[in-house]
């Protein structure tokens, strides 16, 4: 780490503050999490979710998504707009984190794993935020910077956190340190990473070849009665719906003069741009060393600096931070509170070209010369005000929406209700075409969650309120068609289009075996290839799983290639496409002495991922067991 790194990482806490949600858990995928009817249970007042007795406060969900939507806007910039940030569904990323994290405390808890008061100490003394020349930076240093985060974040419950990332932790080492990686494993999988091989690609596309073909009845009947399976129609259903849609209530809500001060206050950091500078700093170290002696050299360079030497020169000669001395001492541009304090302090204090006095800090004697200095810009609330409207007619939308779902659901209870209930409030109650799992609804366009919902409930049920990304519907069952096998004549468009495609294929293939002995044993490939009327494209050095010209990702043509010597001809390669041949025109394989001075390093990664995998598998299966509540109310309220 370079004195840089050290000087800024007392203010960098927001990378530690999301760490703790990363360190704390897997993300456990829930294929139907926000649809299981269980997930709709009130839970107790201030809680966002409960599993099992596991509670998620409310304060937790705000800390986290907060962070969180700092973090993509400190690497986004302006680029990240609320709307996006919505759009990528920060709160739901958020809360199945925590979720996941609580499942892993229910089982934990199960198997009598917990964490003692000396482990929760001694993790906290090893985080880097938290030292200074390697040593903890002392309990009220540790409480002001705790006190520092947005909102501020108590010892309390900082330390519950480093509680339940132990826990986990350990209930994942109980459930996977038995597994092992073998070095045949180690070697085999280094090698597929890492060899790599250069090819001249001759790719013959099916696509091509369809000018040239055509499908007779009796070809067709003939694939359709061999393939029948492959033309299978899946189960289909029919919903009636009521939609409550959030762009529709959009367009009628009202923004107020207030409306938009209070989101511009709210988000005020948002539009302004701090105020920073750029320093090159010369820096003598004083650990371990005779502070006296190190102070008089310092002035040395002081002196020699303030009587017009080259500063960045001095920086190479004298600094000893490795990290900017070969840049004369650069630090790039940094706002307020990026730096220690005495550095920082002093820094902001100076003009532009002006060099410091000595200024010390825990790391030694610094030289400061301030090369830039660029003020604080804040966008007026008039230069946002059209983004701000927006984000605001969205967000009362959205609230209207929740408040309109909230006060139907208890009226919808049976299909019959959709028609009385939509009416009364405005509404329309509409019928959906019959749509399999994986097709769009039509009036309702993109909404997994419906047709999934859709798929699970019976006859005379009714279910939501269900979010979709228009709003929020209600739905009920009014028709099923079973799978079946059609009559040839109503899939003869499928069946013509499968045989054509397939001769396309054969006519590519058969093309591919005449270049081939062409230029199987040409002295010039690419020259033989021309000759037959084909170009070879060129790659780079690339491994397994790297995309091919006109191929895209081809694992038969890579498996090929790989057997294949340096200089080969491969024999022709049925690809999903068509064809292809390929020769080799440069191999770079792992050597020994590579492979061995990064197998542990690789078997780690590889013992990770894999008990990593197997962890997020076990608590698939125990989170099936769990009581998952959320309290939706909760969490509108935190996120707006």
């Amino acid at each position: 780490m370079t004195m840089l790194d050290r000087m800024r990482r007392h203010r960098n806490w927001l990378k530690w503050s999301l760490a703790l949600v990363c360190l704390a858990f897997v993300v456990f995928y829930i294929p139907d999490f926000l649809q299981n009817p269980a997930a709709n249970i009130v839970t107790p007042q201030g809680a966002v979710a409960v599993v099992e007795d596991h509670e998620i406060p409310a304060e937790e969900f705000q800390r986290t998504y907060t962070a969180q939507l700092a973090a993509y806007r400190s690497a986004y910039g302006a680029a990240m707009s609320d709307q996006l940030l919505k759009q990528l569904g920060v709160d739901q990323q958020v809360l199945m984190q925590l979720v996941d994290e609580r499942a892993a405390l229910s089982e934990a808890e199960r198997l009598n794993i917990t964490a003692s008061d000396e482990e929760v100490r001694q993790r906290i003394l090893k985080i880097p935020a938290f030292q200074e020349n390697g040593q903890f930076i002392g309990e009220q240093r540790y409480q002001q910077l705790l006190s520092m985060q947005r909102p501020p974040l108590s010892a309390a419950a900082f330390e519950d956190s480093i509680r339940r990332a132990i826990v986990v932790d350990k209930l994942r080492a109980a459930v996977t340190e038995w597994l092992s990686i073998t070095d045949q494993e180690i070697e085999a999988e280094y090698r597929r990473r890492n060899d790599k091989v250069k090819l001249a690609v001759l790719a013959f596309r099916g696509d091509s070849f369809r000018p040239d073909v055509t499908a007779s009845d009796a070809e067709i009947a003939a694939h359709f009665d061999a393939h029948k399976d492959d033309f299978k129609v899946p189960e289909k259903r029919k919903i009636k719906y009521v939609m409550v849609d959030a762009e529709a209530m959009k367009a009628t809500a009202t923004v107020t003069q207030a409306d938009l001060e209070n989101a511009y206050n709210d988000n005020f950091e948002q539009y302004s741009t701090p105020e920073q500078i750029r320093a090159s700093h010369i820096l003598l170290k004083t650990e371990g060393k005779d502070e006296n002696a190190v102070k008089a050299a310092a002035e040395d360079v002081l002196k020699q600096a303030k009587a017009g030497a080259d500063f960045a020169e001095l920086a190479k000669q004298y600094s000893e931070d490795e990290g900017t001395k070969e840049k004369g001492g650069d630090l790039d541009l940094f706002g307020r509170g990026r730096m220690v304090p005495e550095f920082d302090t002093a820094a902001f204090a100076m003009e532009s070209g002006q060099i410091s006095d000595l200024v010390r800090t825990p790391y030694g004697f610094h030289i400061i010369k301030l090369t830039e200095k660029q003020g604080g810009v804040t966008k007026t609330l008039e230069e946002v005000k059209p983004q701000l409207t927006e984000q605001v007619q969205q967000q009362k939308a959205q609230q209207q929406v929740e408040a309109l779902a909230d006060r139907l659901t208890p009226l919808i209870t049976k299909p019959a209700d959709l028609d009385t209930v939509a009416k009364a409030n405005g509404l329309t109650a509409q019928e959906s075409a019959l749509f399999a799992r994986d097709e769009p609804l039509m009036g309702l366009g993109g909404a997994p969650e419906v047709a999934a919902r859709a798929f699970q409930i019976s006859d005379g049920e009714v279910a939501g309120p269900i979010g979709t990304s228009r709003g929020v519907a209600f739905i009920a069952l009014t028709g099923k068609q079973d799978a079946y096998v059609p009559k040839l004549e109503e899939a003869k468009d499928k069946v013509q289009e499968a045989v054509i495609a397939q001769k396309a294929r054969d006519l590519a293939r058969q093309k591919a075996t005449e270049v081939l002995a062409k230029v199987k044993t040409a002295e010039d490939f690419d020259k033989a290839a021309k000759a037959a009327g084909y170009e070879a494209r060129a790659t780079e050095l690339i491994a397994r799983d790297a995309p091919i010209p006109d191929l895209g990702v081809a694992p038969a043509v890579t498996t090929a290639a790989f057997a294949l010597g340096q200089g080969a001809v491969s024999d022709v390669i049925t690809t999903d496409t068509g064809a292809a041949i390929v020769k080799v025109v440069e191999k770079q394989e792992v050597g020994e002495t590579e492979m061995t001075a990064n197998r542990d390093q690789f078997r780690e990664e590889l013992l990770n991922d894999r008990r990593g995998r197997f962890f997020s598998a076990y608590m698939v299966k125990a989170k099936q067991k769990m009581k998952i509540q959320l309290n939706r109310e909760a969490i509108q309220r935190v996120i707006g």
